[in-house]
């Protein structure tokens, strides 16, 4: 028996797919196919049935009432802090800052760490292939603090150029901020290694980890990231949450990135002090109910076992590059030696929108453009392309029927 097979009957993903009710509805009359999961995943019964019991049972504010709901809110949102600390292994609780998701803990760290670490002329390390929450940000803070942007090139294989990097570090490096997975290209960046090198010259790292946590376990300590980001709705949590992780050194450098209630000790109109970590980071009413869901999120893929669901979809991933490959005119975009479950493709000369429009008429739900990443695209020379990604629900059937759509797709053109 070989490996994979062995994979395969070890992971029952029809008894998955039971926990996700919408994988069982029709789009225009065709079972839905859902192949999408790069921009959101769905929403397993558990993590659902937790924000109602939520509302319905435990609804209070949190840190801030002495009456017995809100101390049950609180018990429950510092509950879900832990899982996520031992989630992806950090030292502390105190080192897990609760977001409004990746783009938003990408925003805290490049207004934080350029007021408290960075003068006009510092540099940040960025990378050719990052998404615009990690492009953007910075160039805010370029215009508002006149901070210097440096990048990464990729090769042809759609991975990052190593030697190019050690060439931008200068001594006004200050930050190297990058992904952990390309959500255009699925290229594995080493993370480690990068860290290493920037610490060898002793630079911190920022990590964007969306498209990694919900695929292969993530371990910050181990990476030694400086900073690592990730966002609930990915990882089959709610939307509207996420997580910023850093180093607690870092954190108690930085200044606050937003003021309010919840991240005070003392306000008075001759000066303010700050609240211990992390709620210096958490100003105003947190997002408690969805700290909740995403906690029961990560808890359901821990009990599948993140390495069991890593296995499973890198099956699936090399299936789906060995059927797509089969098409005529097909085109796919990067050639990685370490893959993620992300495959962009353009096929003939047809526009990914008519693609990406007419499969849904079959009821597969594909990207299509340029998918948040327009500089990696000027890089690949095209305006956009179509994006299949996986998650821990998909099928070997799925991608047969995605090859067929595409097969008739392409008939008609």
């Amino acid at each position: 028996m070989t490996q994979e097979k062995s994979i395969s009957m070890q992971y029952d993903v029809a008894r998955i797919r039971e926990d996700f009710p919408i994988l069982s509805r029709d789009v225009y009359g065709k079972p839905l196919v859902y192949l999408d999961n790069g921009a959101t995943t769905q929403k397993p019964r558990c993590v659902v049935d937790a924000i109602v019991n939520e509302y319905y049972s435990v609804n209070a504010n949190v840190h801030r009432g002495v009456h017995f709901l809100s101390q049950q809110a609180t018990e429950l949102h510092e509950a879900a802090r832990e899982t996520v600390r031992r989630f992806i292994n950090a030292r502390s609780t105190r080192e897990i800052v609760f977001t409004r998701g990746t783009t938003e803990s990408i925003n805290l760290v490049a207004s934080s760490f350029v007021a408290g670490q960075m003068k006009p002329g510092d540099e940040v390390i960025v990378s050719q292939m990052e998404h615009h929450s990690n492009i953007v940000p910075w160039q805010l803070q370029a215009e508002r603090s006149g901070i210097v942007i440096r990048v990464i090139p990729i090769d042809d294989r759609g991975e990052l150029m190593e030697d190019a990097l050690e060439q931008l570090f200068t001594p006004r490096t200050k930050l190297v901020s990058v992904a952990h997975v390309s959500n255009v290209l699925g290229t594995v960046n080493p993370v480690e290694r990068i860290v290493a090198r920037a610490h060898a010259h002793g630079v911190p790292v920022l990590v964007d980890g969306a498209q990694a946590v919900p695929h292969q376990p993530v371990d910050v300590q181990k990476l030694d990231a400086d900073f690592y980001v990730f966002s609930g709705h990915k990882v089959y949590g709610p939307t509207g949450i996420g997580v910023l992780y850093g180093k607690e050194e870092w954190l108690d450098r930085l200044p606050p990135y937003q003021g309010g209630g919840e991240m005070i000790h003392t306000v008075s109109f001759s000066g303010t002090t700050f609240a211990e970590l992390p709620l210096k980071f958490e100003a105003g009413t947190p997002d408690y109910v969805g700290t909740t869901a995403l906690a029961r999120a990560l808890d359901y893929v821990s009990t599948i076992g993140m390495d069991r669901i890593a296995a499973y979809e890198h099956e699936l991933t090399q299936y789906a590059l060995q059927r797509l490959s089969e098409i005529p005119d097909m085109h796919i975009f990067g050639n990685p030696s370490h893959r993620e479950g992300v495959i962009s493709f353009q096929v003939g000369n047809i526009h990914p929108l008519d693609l990406g429009t007419l499969l849904d008429r079959l009821g597969i739900a594909i990207r299509t453009g340029h998918h948040c990443a327009e500089p990696l695209m000027h890089r690949l020379g095209v305006e956009g392309t179509a994006r299949a990604s996986f998650g821990l629900y998909n099928t070997k059937a799925e991608i047969d029927y995605l090859v067929e759509g595409i097969q008739r797709v392409a008939k008609m053109f």
